[in-house]
């Protein structure tokens, strides 16, 4: 697989590939934003509705500094693509000009726990290494997300810890887990057992 590229093969007779988002995956991003429970965790309540349209009509969801794209499966036999989800990045900076991204995912139900997820993140990275100067993605997750904490290890990305208190959901302040991918970590696609 080549830097940038934004597909890749899943051995079930799958492909999974990044796209810009289009109008009709605008009910997609209501559902998230309006069913309860429908992105787990991250639930934090009833949101705008009408806030995907009117960000889509302001830059497609391809901001300078914080963007989305869909994660789109496609099924060998059946020759069909379908949304599965969305992959969003948002740029951070620390001391100077220590610039870096952060990364989130949500995939609807009937996609998680096929190995998409992972993949989806890892060609997420390729994507803004290759399109960016950042040396440093990051992302977060809940401690009990074990399925993701997996994910993320998949994608290339290693713990960094424990950081207290950064999210407050279902009534109370919540711990989380931040994970990173520096340029020069290893790719997951690379077959090459690192020493």
């Amino acid at each position: 697989m080549e830097r940038g590229d934004m597909s890749m093969s899943v051995s079930a007779g799958l492909t999974v590939r990044l796209r810009p988002v289009a109008e009709p995956d605008l009910a997609m991003f209501r559902r998230f934003r309006t069913e309860p429970g429908l992105i787990g965790l991250d639930w934090a309540g009833f949101l705008d509705a009408g806030a995907p349209a009117r960000r889509f009509a302001v830059d497609g969801y391809l901001g300078e500094d914080d963007g989305r794209l869909v994660v789109e499966v496609e099924q060998e036999q059946e020759q069909e693509q379908a949304a599965a989800g969305i992959v969003s990045y948002t740029a951070g900076r620390y001391a100077g000009r220590a610039s870096y991204w952060e990364i989130g995912i949500v995939l609807l139900p009937q996609w998680r726990g096929r190995g998409i997820g992972w993949r989806a993140q890892a060609l997420l990275c390729d994507y803004l290494f290759h399109h960016s100067p950042a040396q440093r993605i990051q992302a977060g997750t809940h401690p009990e997300n074990a399925a993701e904490q997996r994910a993320l290890e998949k994608a290339g990305f290693q713990l960094e810890g424990v950081v207290r208190a950064s999210e407050f959901r279902a009534g109370q302040w919540r711990d989380g887990y931040l994970y990173s991918r520096l340029r020069d970590d290893p790719s997951p696609w690379d077959p090459t057992p690192q020493v």
